[in-house]
């Protein structure tokens, strides 16, 4: 099972950025060249635990749903994300949050399982894995920048 994991200094406190990270409206935002949306469970605001979200996105030219749900919650240190159904076979994502003096350190574990046996194991090691790190990259960039800046109030009244 391929394991993603990836870290990045964020210049915001830990509770910003740990909300930030679970706003149901920035994550669809992040994600809005995939046409990723909100369409059943918890569409708006900030995911808690015990709550599920559907997302349906455009992934390799093909409409996709996928619902995970909060399984772990520990505010403002971690929260762990599990896929209740969808493409992967299985996937769990914990996200940790660590203040150090003024900054925080946002890190992902993103471990996943592909179906279809040794042909999406060959999938995982010539485009997915890279393709997943990308996505995951890309959605730490934003909340970055927008944990940074003063547009983090439009997600966190």
């Amino acid at each position: 099972m391929p394991k993603i994991e990836l870290e990045i200094t964020v210049h915001a406190s830990v509770e910003r950025v740990f909300d930030l990270a679970r706003c149901i409206d920035l994550h669809a935002e992040t994600m809005n060249k995939y046409r990723e949306k909100a369409v059943a469970g918890i569409t708006k605001g900030l995911i808690n635990s015990g709550e599920s979200v559907t997302w349906e996105a455009v992934h390799f030219g093909f409409k996709q749903r996928l619902t995970s749900r909060i399984t772990e919650f520990d505010r403002p240190r971690h929260f762990r994300d599990v896929m209740v159904s969808g493409a992967f076979k299985s996937f769990t994502h914990d996200h940790f949050f660590t203040q150090t003096g003024e900054e925080t350190l946002m890190r992902d574990v993103f471990v996943y399982s592909s179906p279809f046996g040794f042909l999406g194991r060959a999938a995982d090691a010539v485009f997915l894995e890279n393709y997943m790190q990308k996505i995951l990259r890309e959605r730490n960039e934003l909340i970055k920048s927008v944990a940074e800046s003063n547009s983090w109030q439009k997600y966190l009244a």
